[in-house]
């Protein structure tokens, strides 16, 4: 069986500096992939710069025989984030991958959560995805390949105390991983998303001895599968740690119908509506839409 290669395909990394992002780009790089390592090296809650951190992982992999380039542009402006596509075409004429990474926490519980607290979560991990993909895309559009991974998390699909600013951002790149699925099918462009469990500076507090069975190096297996040509599929999202990788869907329930719907139906009959057996899977809206047409028949 031969090995997933990635000769001469451009990738741009967001937060490629540490943690999962550079691992992902050192296994890129060592299957031929030509990296662009973008990190602002700022600390955990965005603050600062580190203009080194992602020259020091372009070092690494020229060391290992691979090629690299850094950028430190900011994901949070659209302008950063033209920058960084820019970085990828100047070097190396193109972009095939983009692997949306980049993230910052500032947690508190929802009734002391301040603008100061969510705006900034919003800029880098949801718009900075908008940001960084859309120049990328007009690239892929018009050539007619392209491969979009996005950083969910498990705060956001199944939630978590005192992360309502970063649990919508990460929701939010569900949603932007569906549509791009979608509007990129016909220009073979698949966009799809990861909820990762890793130890990493951002986690490192939270894991306790779990965190030592949780190397972000096992994340990168599925990035790397999900980037490459032969991806099987587009819009879905993959929960993925330690060695375990799983598909995480949205399903909904067949339901209830009643053409003169009250609330006291509701009430009445809300095990039918919650009933999860016989659910569907829509893979986008006309497919959820089609799941109504049987009570209308």
């Amino acid at each position: 069986m031969t090995d997933l290669g990635f000769d001469g395909k451009v990738a741009i990394i967001t937060g490629a500096g540490g943690g999962l992002g550079r691992q992902h780009a050192l296994l890129l790089a060592s299957r031929g992939a030509l990296v662009v390592i973008n990190d602002l090296g700022g600390a955990v809650d965005g603050s600062g710069s580190d203009k080194g951190a992602a020259e020091r992982v372009v070092d690494e992999i020229k060391s290992l025989g691979g090629d690299a380039v850094a950028d430190t542009n900011s994901v949070a402006t659209p302008e950063g984030g033209k920058a960084i596509v820019q970085t990828a075409v100047d070097a190396y004429g193109t972009v095939d991958i983009v692997i949306n990474n980049a993230g910052i926490l500032r947690d508190k519980a929802f009734h002391n959560m301040e603008p100061d607290l969510m705006n900034p979560v919003f800029d880098v991990h949801l718009k900075g995805a908008f940001h960084v993909t859309q120049p990328a895309w007009v690239i892929m559009r018009e050539k007619g390949y392209g491969r979009i991974i996005s950083t969910s998390s498990a705060a956001g699909i199944f939630g978590n105390f005192g992360q309502t600013n970063y649990g919508a951002a990460k929701m939010g790149l569900v949603g932007f991983t569906r549509v791009l699925a979608v509007e990129g099918a016909k220009y073979n462009i698949k966009a799809n998303a990861i909820a990762p469990l890793a130890l990493t500076r951002m986690t490192e507090t939270i894991m306790g001895a779990l965190g030592d069975k949780l190397d972000p190096g096992l994340v990168s297996p599925i990035v790397t599968y999900l980037a490459h040509e032969d991806c099987p599929v587009s819009g879905q999202t993959f929960s993925v740690g330690g060695g375990r990788v799983a598909q995480v869907f949205i399903g909904e329930t067949t339901g209830y119908f009643k053409a003169d719907l009250k609330p006291e139906d509701l009430r009445d009959n809300w095990d039918t509506v919650t009933d999860q057996s016989g659910y569907g899977t829509p893979s986008n809206l006309a497919e959820e839409t089609a799941m109504f047409l049987p009570f209308f028949a």
